[in-house]
């Protein structure tokens, strides 16, 4: 399996100091994150609050390398992101970082087992059927491994997002509103199926919601408002 460069648990996983993101509108320059400063440690939960356009998920965008800061600066496994190149980064994400989006994100002409082992084959790994079979058992989806994305429920296609994110061991997790496009119920089953993954498999999660109670579930907690942090506890 392909592990995190580093996992020395003495370190930050995640540091991100005086980011600033600016983005240039017809109206002129628009300022959507401010002087963000931010320490996570190896197996963290944080939750990142705020109302819609915030800054939520930019600063996740920033945090996950999708995305360059204006300002400041951020590393990710004590590797500072401004000395990647584009593949540099690339790879980083494809090898130590897992996302769960709200909209899921799967390849429609692909079945979820295929959906699964994307992520290995594209490391290069042989045995990506196995490990991506046995992560979809894990998530409760054995019977439905042949089936593409368009004959399965809400739930079950962010439980195959779930499994796909987890299957390369990433170091960092990063889940921006994974119930948004759920119900109450299917959305409590799978943040708590996120949360035993996590646990099992000590990885740093970093949670973009609106959601108190889901939030609550994090040991950390900052919030957002037009672009600046406000609170962290």
């Amino acid at each position: 399996m392909h592990s995190s460069p580093d996992k020395q648990s003495n370190a930050p996983i995640i540091e991100a100091i005086n980011l600033g993101k600016k983005v240039s509108t017809s109206e002129g320059t628009l300022e959507i994150l401010s002087s963000v400063d931010l320490i996570i440690n190896p197996a963290d939960t944080l939750a990142i609050m705020g109302t819609s356009g915030s800054g939520k998920s930019t600063l996740l965008s920033l945090l996950a390398a999708l995305d360059e800061p204006t300002t400041g600066s951020v590393s990710l496994f004590g590797q500072p992101l401004a000395q990647l190149d584009e593949d540099g980064r690339a790879e980083l994400r494809n090898q130590s970082i897992g996302f769960v989006f709200q909209s899921f994100q799967l390849l429609p002409g692909l079945t979820a087992l295929e959906n699964v082992m994307l992520p290995l084959e594209l490391c290069g790994d042989k045995n990506a059927a196995d490990a991506a079979q046995a992560l979809l058992e894990r998530v409760g989806l054995s019977n439905r491994t042949h089936h593409t994305p368009r004959q399965l429920s809400g739930g079950e296609q962010q439980r195959v997002a779930l499994a796909r994110a987890f299957v390369t061991e990433p170091g960092i997790l990063f889940a921006d509103e994974p119930t948004g496009n759920l119900d109450s119920k299917t959305g409590e089953q799978i943040v708590e199926l996120l949360f035993e993954l996590n646990r099992e498999k000590q990885t740093t999660l970093v949670l973009v919601t609106h959601d108190e109670p889901l939030a609550a579930l994090c040991q950390r907690t900052i919030r957002l408002e037009a672009g600046t942090v406000v609170c962290q506890s």
